[in-house]
């Protein structure tokens, strides 16, 4: 429940957000946001109770939601079609960085502890201090995306189910990935690695899957990925009896092979539109990946709690195996697009994110 709360959280400030940013602009914006996960953060030592913490978890994802919107805002207003393939390279990196040393962190600081939520709170007011203390004017507010759901599915069925299928793999784990570590008798510094270990292999899978999905049929390339998610997933369930190197190398090899998923499916989707649906279309896909990661934590749970913890890699493998029938169908439906959009690792962060990524897209 509290993972479904944090991207119930996520979905609304995406939604939110770009609203937000037209009616008192981009500084106070992410200042608001940046409160409401303090406050959600500092909130958790104050009532020890589940539903309460879903409300702060909530606030959480609000905070994520939106200071990736102002970030993502601010940076399409800054950047020029020399310095957007360089700047969104660094941003990416920081990101995956970022995450990277989030899943480490869950070995060092104590769980439940006012010291390690006190620590978080004062990291997200530290992110206040560069935006204070600038002087560079704030850009003017561009137009909130107008969000059509439904432009995914006309564009592609095939991409609104597989940002589905992406959002029941990646969200579940992230969520509920520690809790399988436990079952499996990890401990809280192997958790962090186990978690950290899904994101490189998800990183290191861009490379080689982007040349892929730029060379072949891209949906090609979605159904053998799930096909291997699923081998990923059995390997992942059989190595809970190899030891602690076996379950690392099992949650890399989940990375790589389901982390990609979004960004192939993103950019297949865009092969079926035009110019002017680019912004549009990626706020689409973000609306579904942000519905699949709402529901996908509790299903994992319950699953969980009734059938141990395979039970989660088996819902992910049934999920993937949908998907590679879907894909067929939909190969004999109509063939692929000769003119395609390239391939770019597509963040899953905010509504707006489509517009950093139009010029890229427009390449081909």
């Amino acid at each position: 429940m509290l993972g479904s709360a944090h991207f119930l959280g996520f979905f609304i400030g995406c939604w939110w957000a770009p609203r937000l940013m037209g009616s008192v602009g981009h500084s106070r914006a992410f200042a608001a946001f940046t409160a409401m996960g303090a406050i959600g953060l500092m909130a958790h030592m104050l009532v020890i109770d589940a539903y309460a913490w879903g409300i702060m978890r909530m606030a959480s994802g609000l905070c994520v939601a939106g200071c990736y919107t102002v970030i993502e805002a601010w940076l399409q207003a800054k950047v020029t079609n020399e310095t957007r393939g360089r700047t969104m390279g660094i941003y990416r990196v920081v990101d995956m960085l970022g995450s990277l040393g989030a899943q480490m962190i869950v070995g060092i600081l104590a769980p439940a502890s006012y010291v390690s939520y006190n620590l978080l709170a004062i990291g997200c007011c530290a992110a206040l201090l560069p935006l204070t203390l600038t002087t560079i004017k704030p850009p003017e507010t561009p137009a909130s995306p107008r969000l059509r759901p439904r432009l995914a599915y006309d564009r592609s069925p095939l991409a609104a189910a597989a940002v589905i299928v992406a959002a029941l793999s990646s969200a579940s784990f992230r969520m509920v990935g520690p809790i399988y570590g436990q079952e499996v008798g990890l401990s809280a510094g192997q958790i962090a690695w186990f978690l950290s270990a899904f994101v490189l292999g998800g990183a290191l899978a861009q490379f080689p899957v982007g040349w892929l999905a730029d060379k072949y049929d891209r949906r090609w390339v979605l159904v053998w990925l799930s096909v291997a998610a699923i081998f990923s997933c059995g390997v992942t369930m059989m190595s809970s009896d190899l030891g602690t190197n076996g379950v690392m190398l099992s949650a890399a090899l989940f990375g790589f092979t389901t982390f990609p998923i979004f960004s192939v499916a993103a950019a297949h989707a865009h092969d079926f539109a035009s110019d002017d649906e680019r912004v549009e279309l990626s706020a689409a896909l973000m609306f579904w990946f942000a519905t699949g990661a709402i529901f996908a934590p509790y299903i994992a749970s319950v699953l969980i709690e009734g059938y141990g913890p395979a039970a989660l890699f088996a819902m992910i493998s049934v999920g993937h195996a949908l998907l590679v029938v879907f894909g067929i169908l939909r190969m004999r439906a109509r063939p692929a697009r000769a003119k395609r959009t390239p391939y770019i690792y597509a963040p899953r962060t905010s509504f707006v994110v489509g517009r950093l990524l139009r010029k890229d897209r427009n390449k081909r």
